[in-house]
């Protein structure tokens, strides 16, 4: 798989405090058996009103914002149930990287298996991200995987937090059983080493 080392493109506000994954995929979309078709589903309560009819508010369904490859959003982004679908359907919608002040665990785990980057920055710099995509919805925003940062249009950058596990497997488009596959050699060396000093302890 070709290593992702930069994202770049506009971004969409979206700063709701709690936004759990019942809402970012409601569970009508859930019905299927693969994961096509998500994309319709992301984040539908917000994006159309009870008749489907699309709601002009929502930031979604504002032409400036079409296209767009990252997500701003609010604190405990991804809260709720465990379900990987809400990630799935970020992806499939066309989003790449979800800013934050903060994630809920098991939906930042979802998200780095899937190669869905999660990036984690103080309020005051979220506050200038949604402010700047919210009065030039043109500008754009860079981030640097390798140096775990996000620039703004006019320069202005920030550094992100990122464990050296869940970097590689954004980077290199792993999942856990890819990156556990990568340490096989290792892996068969220790059970060689292990069994020849514990050879009671070996399967028959």
């Amino acid at each position: 798989m070709k290593r992702l080392t930069t994202i770049e493109g506009t971004a969409a506000p979206l700063p709701i405090a709690n936004l759990d994954t019942d809402q970012i995929l409601p569970k009508q979309f859930l019905r299927i058996i693969d994961k096509a078709g998500l994309a319709d589903g992301l984040l539908y309560d917000l994006r159309f009103d009870p008749h489907g009819t699309p709601r002009e508010a929502c930031v979604l369904n504002q032409p400036e914002y079409r296209g767009a490859r990252i997500l701003i959003g609010g604190s405990n982004f991804g809260c709720g149930s465990s379900r990987e679908h809400a990630v799935w359907g970020l992806q499939q919608y066309g989003f790449e990287a979800v800013i934050a002040p903060s994630f809920a665990e098991i939906f930042y785990s979802n998200a780095m298996n899937n190669r869905l980057l999660l990036v984690q920055l103080e309020r005051d710099a979220i506050d200038a991200l949604v402010q700047a995509s919210t009065q030039s919805p043109e500008s754009t925003l860079r981030i640097d995987l390798e140096r775990q940062t996000v620039t703004a249009a006019d320069g202005q950058t920030w550094t992100y937090p990122l464990g050296a596990r869940h970097k590689r497997m954004v980077i290199e488009g792993m999942d856990t059983i890819d990156l556990t596959l990568s340490s096989l050699a290792d892996i068969e060396a220790f059970e060689q080493q292990h069994f020849a000093q514990h050879p009671w302890a070996s399967v028959l």
